[in-house]
């Protein structure tokens, strides 16, 4: 499927003119589609392919080793994730993947409402910590560009989301989908689902297999080409919008056969406001033919009830 393609450059350097045009463009295809191709993101290549073989080199570790970067009692939230433990909301059927999450990090002379537990630091893979940090902060930059454009076009004024994000509960998750090696029981490496957060940027995946599903109810296969990054509606701003902006259902599927003995990896940016912003929908978003949809929650109960949906948290 060709998503919808937009250029951030026009928004973060353009005129007055082209900032319109680009927030309406995005508010466009964010209520018809759900997901976009960005260019001009301003996520370095050469970063992205640094943090994409530190990726590689850390899910080629020993089993024992990676595990013991899996922390009870963090609910996935920080460091390692072993195969098999997530699944989607009502799925029974574990996804067929490890991960490895890194959050924000709060600085001496910064404070925050928030209390965030601390990254976990990889000791065997050089680099690894401070490469995760500068593309967690690359994200967050080109993340608060999209957002302040999608409030522009909802009419809320650019800064509307720079309280709620500035030292927020973002996640970067760096994602193993590794080789089939038996028949497997599903066609699916990661179960149909939406995403729990505001937006979600997707970066150089590594492998074909990401699909939507359309409004025709046909899932269709995407992939961003050469420098763009794909970036979609997550549940809690298609709350605030009171589905305005779509949350569009996506999944991942197996390779064909002849490709069963390859690995897939991705780097998604689970973009998250701090834990106290109300998702209450937005009165503006409230209508006579789309009266209000759900009941008013923070983001953080939404997030704490999603982590239990999905089997990271009991």
């Amino acid at each position: 499927m060709n998503i919808p393609v937009v250029d951030l450059s026009l928004y973060t350097n353009g005129t007055d003119a082209q900032k319109v045009q680009f927030s309406n463009e995005l508010g466009k295809a964010f209520e018809e589609v759900g997901f976009v191709a960005v260019r001009n993101h301003g996520i370095d290549q050469q970063l992205i392919d640094r943090v994409y073989a530190t990726v590689k080199a850390f899910f080629e570790l020993p089993s024992d080793l990676k595990k013991k970067y899996e922390i009870a009692g963090l609910a996935g939230q920080r460091g390692y994730t072993s195969f098999g433990k997530e699944h989607a909301k009502g799925s029974e059927a574990p996804d067929l993947k490890e991960f490895f999450q890194y959050g924000q990090t709060v600085g001496k002379n910064e404070t925050t409402p928030e209390s965030y537990p601390d990254n976990v630091m990889v000791d065997e893979i050089a680099d690894f910590n401070q490469l995760f940090l500068s593309t967690y902060r690359a994200f967050e930059q080109s993340g608060s560009a999209l957002l302040s454009a999608i409030a522009s076009y909802l009419n809320l004024g650019k800064d509307y989301f720079n309280e709620h994000i500035h030292l927020g509960n973002s996640i970067l998750r760096a994602i193993h989908y590794p080789p089939i090696v038996s028949e497997p029981q599903s066609a699916i490496r990661a179960e149909q689902h939406e995403d729990i957060n505001l937006i979600t940027l997707l970066v150089g995946a590594s492998a074909e297999g990401l699909e939507i599903l359309s409004k025709q109810n046909e899932w269709l296969p995407i992939q961003a080409g050469d420098g763009e990054i794909v970036v979609n509606v997550g549940d809690m701003l298609q709350r605030l919008t009171n589905d305005r902006l779509k949350s569009t259902t996506h999944r991942v599927v197996n390779p064909p056969r002849e490709k069963w003995n390859t690995s897939r990896y991705s780097l998604p940016f689970f973009l998250h406001p701090k834990s106290q912003m109300s998702l209450a929908c937005l009165d503006s978003c409230i209508t006579a033919t789309n009266p209000k949809n759900y009941e008013d929650y923070t983001a953080g109960q939404y997030l704490d009830e999603r982590l239990r949906e999905i089997g990271l948290k009991k």
